[in-house]
């Protein structure tokens, strides 16, 4: 027994005639994209009746138990048509007249009269009516999207409709503000209203907004115990907002940037969002324009517009040049002057970020480059994004959950302040005018101070007292730092990585006697160490644990150089990086320092069984490398540019990097042959070694596996 019938992109009829339509058991019909005069219409149990794109001009329907209804984009149906048709249907609950151009305000009331139940109304692309007093008060669902006879006035028929739950008013042109109170309402849409300047939402149960592409929104206010999730990127002009969301969790604000510090206190405790965990409010910076940008042709027209802002300035300077400028400033609103290029002198930005929320978890600040002042108390927090923000110059965070935090990208950051009882890494490299520093951080293991160069010892001092745990110290650059600062560094127990390289230091004693676990001790091209400055370690034993030490750049004299390598056995990465004018020649069991940079010689009775990586890059002087080291893996000569003869007795050796090296292909092939546990040879850019000696050097030691040549791609 046939219930549906479906008839699709069809011609009926001859074009002239009516044609009938009539069935008894008949539940669903859909005549789509059909090209018929008039049709009409009697099923007594049809429920669901489609004419969508037909091209009729009229339907008579005769369907009193008809409950959904479509004529979208049956442009050739009247006004009277379309009244006609759905006032004979008294059980409608959903109709779609999108695109039917001829809609009017009475057909519509008309609709609310007679069908009681309505609920679904999409009128979207109806451009005569208003909704003037139109009442529907069951209405669930209303779409109104691009309706040009929209307007702030049409509010108040939409608020009859207290059991409204979506609405939509995409593309309303006209439509300059929104205020309802509808307690049922969960979905708004608000996207392309160019006009579109204020909304107020009251609802409960509202769950979902979309706003997007309105440039003249400046104020929001909105109050509901559903909403969890805001997105209002790009409002430009935004400067306003409220919100009373007991269960808002995410907030977007990116490119909002007109929004002023007083945004603070929206997602501050007592502020509305007792439950926000995530806010982001990247780039909200506002960029003034250049004059030329804005300015008029001709000199008086500039000063003109430049005081349309100041009233007084209008009557006292204006009135002399016989000018009457108070027309066109009644004619500019104030939320469309930026759109004309017009300067707005009251315009602040985002400078002074002030947050204190026990939720908040999650902090996005990123290219905010105006922001000065960073002030967030929020325990709860547990990442904090601040790429861009490099104007900022004061920082406090107390206290905060962060684990980890890099203000490296703040340059300009002098006063900082953070209590937070799980950090674990905080890197502050680069804040060269970082002056002021109160770090309580009891969990703290790596600080990197790198390149502040106003750090004094107070500062680390205090560092070190209220964080006892810190196992790596950079204080690179930090030339600020003295005897008094290195003593505190007793208070550090686990402390096994400290950097001082390019510091003015003249004595190491203070980190003899503070640090006895330190395991890598960094002094690259710290050029004021007397040659004294060592002799603790060679002479008393100093730094038992230590293993890894980088001398790179630096001048100390023959005799210390010697003694180190001679007594300090405990090493196993030694870096004598760029030092040009030394040399470490091993004879027996001492090492002798030789000048010019000529040779090196480590023999098997000096005993150097921890060393296992030595790098003399740079040495431009050294023509002579003979190691016998055991375990040595990794050795480093590249841009040893004078190197001539090579010897190793290296059994553990697996990296061998001769980089830049005016060396014999057959020198290689001999010092390699006696390197069994070799894989990785970098001979690129030795111009003595060609291509087809790669063949050769694989077969004189079997176990390499990478060969780096500029010849070859082997």
């Amino acid at each position: 027994m046939l219930k549906s019938l479906n008839v699709n992109d069809a011609t009926l009829g001859s074009g002239i005639q009516e044609i009938p339509i009539s069935h008894d058991r008949l539940c669903h019909l859909q005549l789509t994209k059909c090209r018929v005069m008039r049709i009409s219409v009697r099923c007594p149990q049809l429920e669901t009746l489609s004419l969508k794109r037909s091209n009729m001009a009229q339907a008579v329907l005769n369907c009193p138990l008809l409950h959904l209804l479509d004529i979208g984009s049956c442009h050739k149906l009247t006004d009277a048509a379309i009244r006609s048709a759905a006032i004979s249907c008294p059980q409608l609950e959903s109709i779609d007249m999108s695109n039917c151009s001829c809609v009017s305000d009475e057909t519509l009331r008309e609709i609310a009269l007679t069908c009681a139940n309505l609920h679904i109304l999409n009128a979207s692309y109806c451009p005569n009516i208003s909704l003037e007093s139109v009442r529907l008060p069951m209405l669930t669902v209303l779409k109104l999207h691009s309706c040009e006879g929209i307007t702030s006035a049409s509010m108040s028929a939409i608020a009859y409709s207290y059991m409204l739950e979506v609405l939509e008013l995409d593309n309303c042109s006209l439509l300059t503000s929104v205020s309802l109170d509808l307690p049922r309402l969960q979905n708004i849409r608000l996207v392309h209203c160019r006009k579109f300047a204020d909304l107020n939402l009251q609802s409960i149960m509202l769950s979902s907004i979309m706003l997007s592409n309105c440039p003249a929104l400046h104020r929001i206010n909105i109050t509901s115990n559903s909403l969890q999730k805001l997105a209002l990127q790009k409002q430009e002009n935004l400067t306003t907002l409220a919100l009373q969301c007991q269960y808002l969790q995410e907030v977007d604000l990116t490119d909002c940037e007109s929004l002023t510090n007083s945004i603070c206190e929206v997602f501050s405790d007592g502020g509305g969002c007792p439950m926000l965990k995530s806010l982001v409010l990247d780039n909200c910076e506002y960029i003034n324009v250049e004059l030329s940008r804005w300015s008029f042709t001709g000199e008086i027209y500039r000063l003109g517009n430049m005081l349309l802002n100041n009233a007084s300035l209008i009557n006292d300077t204006l009135l002399e040049f016989g000018l009457d400028f108070s027309e066109m400033k009644s004619a500019i609103p104030n939320h469309t002057r930026m759109d004309i290029g017009l300067p707005n002198f009251g315009m602040t930005t985002l400078t002074a970020v002030r947050f204190h929320s026990t939720s908040l978890v999650s902090l996005s600040l990123v290219g905010c480059r105006a922001i000065t002042a960073l002030d967030l108390a929020c325990p709860s927090l547990e990442l904090v994004c601040l790429d861009g923000c490099d104007h900022l110059e004061e920082a406090s965070f107390c206290p905060v959950a962060l684990r980890s935090l890099n203000l490296g990208i703040c340059p300009k950051l002098k006063i900082l302040s953070i209590e937070a009882p799980s950090m674990v890494s905080l890197e502050l490299k680069g804040c060269g005018v970082l002056s002021e520093a109160s770090i309580n951080c009891p969990l703290l293991t790596s600080l990197d101070a790198s390149f502040c160069s106003q750090l004094k010892d107070d500062c680390l001092s205090a560092t070190t007292a209220s964080c006892p745990l810190i196992g790596s110290l950079i204080l690179m650059s930090c030339p600020s730092v003295g005897s008094d600062g290195l003593l505190s560094l007793q208070r550090l127990p686990h402390l096994s990585v400290l950097d001082l390289s390019y510091t003015f230091l003249m004595n190491l004693q203070p980190v003899f006697d503070s640090c006895l676990q330190l395991k890598v001790l960094k002094l690259q091209a710290c050029k004021y160490l007397t040659d004294t400055s060592l002799e603790p370690l060679y002479k008393d034993g100093a730094l038992p644990a230590l293993q890894e030490l980088d001398l790179s750049y630096g001048t100390l004299c023959q005799f210390a150089i010697e003694e180190l390598l001679a007594c300090c056995r405990h090493l196993t990465h030694l870096s004598l990086n760029g030092c040009s004018s030394q040399i470490a020649y091993c004879r027996t069991s001492t090492v002798l320092v030789v000048r010019n940079i000529r040779k090196v010689v480590i023999p098997a009775v000096a005993l150097c069984l921890h060393l296992s990586s030595l790098n003399l890059s740079l040495s431009a002087n050294l023509k002579e490398v003979d190691v016998v080291c055991f375990n040595l893996c990794f050795l480093n000569l590249s841009n040893c540019c004078s190197l001539e003869i090579l010897k190793l007795e290296c059994p553990r050796l697996t990296s061998l990097f001769l980089q830049s090296c005016n060396i014999d292909e057959g020198v290689v092939e001999a010092a390699i042959s006696q390197c069994g546990m070799l894989e990785t040879l970098d001979v690129r850019f030795c111009p003595k070694i060609c291509s087809i000696s790669m063949g050769r050097l694989r077969a004189a030691c079997s176990s390499l596996k990478r060969i780096f040549s500029s010849l070859s791609p082997s």
